[in-house]
């Protein structure tokens, strides 16, 4: 009897012994932040930069386009996902969905360098669920020195008798969508049913032209080009600047007939499994240094005012990442659609199956 007792002890020492070495183990281990966000949307350096300061590993989920990136949430869950960087126009959607929490700004100390034009905008009003990432436009990065880019129009493919070359379109639902709308003379965020329609009858003549080689994201839009396979592109300015930065004879251009503002921001997922490290990824990119890093490897403009004072004159200077005055006056923000959702969705599911 003793014997099994002595046994019976040593065993339950051992359970103990490996249940607590398990624990310990996990208690050392660097817990993980994962980022639901654009592929090529933060300098790779960061990433190690941020584990080293924080002590958090870093785990990016890549996405091309806001409608995908929706709809794995909706399918998945946001229990993945600490942070979710979303473009404005899709923010009250997500808000509605409950894809995203309120945030607690006083968890977000480096907030303060946030240059104040950029808060209180109306895809949140309060500043209750966002936190600015980058800024940025969407033109047409094409190949072809001739074109002067201030005598771009969206003609340059959407008319075939104009167009040079294989090209391809945004895949995204609103932006294609308002850009063809704007092409057509309305307003980028028209939710008129019968301008919409003369919208999608003019994809649909596109899409018949032997030149459209497909919907694509902003990134495979602009590797394409890059690659001579496409002569031109919608795509957002800052994968175009990183096109020129490889191939000076590439150019840009917001078309004569206008485009869009966007602001991507950081929001915090509803269930969240690691909220002290999206507060910690939030802070890390609104610090100075961090900020300005971000900006200038992404090509995009800085809502940071702190990074804006020691980002150099060369990026604030460039056209394609910081349009001069007379481009802006071209430009305008996309607005949440409400209940006229339904019907743009319904319109590019025509666009995409016809």
């Amino acid at each position: 009897m003793k014997q099994i007792l002595l046994a019976f002890s040593l065993l339950i020492a051992t359970v103990f012994t490996a249940c607590n070495e398990q624990k310990q183990e996990q208690e050392q281990a660097p817990k993980g932040v994962t980022v639901m966000i654009y592929s090529e949307y933060i300098d790779p350096a960061m990433i190690d930069d941020f584990e080293e300061k924080t002590g958090y590993k870093l785990h990016l989920e890549l996405y091309e386009a806001q409608e995908e990136m929706i709809g794995k949430l909706q399918s998945v869950g946001t229990s993945q996902y600490d942070v979710i960087i979303a473009s404005d126009v899709v923010i009250q959607q997500m808000v509605r969905l409950k894809l995203i929490s309120a945030l607690d700004i006083n968890r977000v100390p480096n907030r303060k360098n946030i240059a104040t034009k950029f808060l209180n905008r109306p895809y949140d009003p309060s500043n209750t669920y966002t936190i600015p990432y980058l800024l940025g436009t969407t033109g047409i990065l094409y190949r072809d020195t001739t074109i002067d880019p201030d005598s771009v129009s969206y003609s340059m493919l959407f008319d075939s008798n104009q167009t040079k070359g294989s090209f391809s379109l945004l895949n995204e639902s609103r932006s294609m969508l308002a850009l063809t709308l704007l092409a057509l003379g309305f307003d980028a965020n028209s939710t008129n049913q019968d301008e919409i329609n003369k919208a999608v009858e003019l994809l649909l003549k596109v899409k018949k032209d032997p030149h459209f080689i497909g919907f694509d994201g902003s990134v495979g839009g602009k590797e394409k080009v890059l690659s001579n396979m496409n002569w031109a592109a919608i795509v957002f300015n800052g994968d175009a600047q990183a096109a020129i930065d490889e191939d000076s004879t590439l150019q840009f251009a917001i078309p004569k007939e206008g485009s869009f503002m966007w602001a991507d921001a950081m929001t915090l997922s509803s269930q969240a499994p690691n909220p002290d490290g999206a507060y910690a990824f939030m802070n890390y990119i609104l610090d100075a240094e961090n900020g300005a890093q971000l900006a200038k490897y992404i090509n995009y403009a800085s809502p940071n005012k702190a990074s804006l004072r020691v980002i150099d004159s060369t990026y604030k200077n460039n056209r394609v990442i910081n349009p001069p005055r007379e481009t802006y006056a071209r430009l305008t923000f996309l607005k949440d659609p409400g209940d006229a959702a339904m019907m743009l969705d319904e319109a590019w599911t025509i666009v995409k199956i016809r």
